[in-house]
């Protein structure tokens, strides 16, 4: 009978083990190899895809874009022409005309912002009125910072508010009676606006008799009054005034 060889055997067995634990690693490098290739060619055909709909994004929003272009384009011409023809029934006045020229000018002659004009209004009596020449103002393609719309909850209201007054490119200022009593935003905003040289304001409930007291608060009386047009009519002359006529906004 042979004779049990302890050390032989221990030797076989880790023969045995380095075979198998090298099998093990060339499985497993096989296996990495397999999954790196997926993995590969999932990335690829992903960043394909996303190539891809960012092409077609992109195509879509150029169009988009200059659809806006063509219609902000005829919109603006087709309420210039309403405004300045002596037989339309909305029209400027001469001063109503020379605040407009001014603004225009004005306008197109400062960087593009984010936004066409920033409304300024006193919650307490402007509230309403305010809304209805925000809605008015973009449905004739005019961007506006309207806080109800623009004020995030959660964050820096004056924060939020000093930004919408550095992107307007113009200002429009609702004067009512409660605006014209200083209230603290109101006379903070109109401040910001007056520097921007392209301020338009637009008389609600108040006279510009009323706005004379007020002094300082204008650089001059020209502006709109809701006692001669209706919202409707001021926002088409708005818009006549403070988008561009080649639409140069980005």
């Amino acid at each position: 009978m042979a004779r049990f060889n302890a050390n032989e055997f221990n030797r076989k067995v880790r023969d045995a083990q380095r075979r198998a634990e090298q099998q093990l690693k060339r499985e497993v490098d096989r296996v990495n190899r397999a999954n790196k290739r997926a993995v590969d060619d999932y990335n690829r055909k992903a960043a394909a895809h996303n190539r891809k709909v960012v092409a077609d994004y992109n195509r879509k929003a150029a169009e988009h874009n200059r659809r806006a272009d063509a219609h902000n384009r005829k919109v603006i011409a087709d309420l210039n022409r309403q405004l300045r023809s002596a037989t339309s029934g909305i029209r400027y006045t001469e001063p109503e005309r020379q605040l407009a020229d001014r603004v225009h000018r004005a306008v197109a002659a400062i960087d593009t912002r984010e936004y066409d004009s920033f409304l300024s209004y006193a919650r307490i009596d402007g509230a309403e009125v305010a809304s209805e020449l925000r809605s008015n103002l973009e449905s004739l393609g005019v961007a506006v910072w309207f806080d109800e719309v623009a004020i995030v909850p959660g964050h820096s209201q004056s924060l939020q508010m000093d930004a919408g007054l550095r992107k307007a490119r113009s200002g429009i200022a609702l004067l009512t009676p409660a605006y014209l009593t200083g209230r603290f935003w109101t006379e903070r905003e109109l401040g910001a606006l007056l520097g921007k040289e392209t301020l338009v304001p637009v008389l609600h409930n108040v006279t510009f008799d009323d706005v004379k007291q007020y002094s300082g608060i204008l650089p001059d009386l020209a502006g709109f009054t809701t006692a001669r047009d209706s919202i409707v009519d001021i926002a088409k002359k708005i818009a006549a005034a403070v988008l561009p006529e080649d639409d140069e906004r980005v």
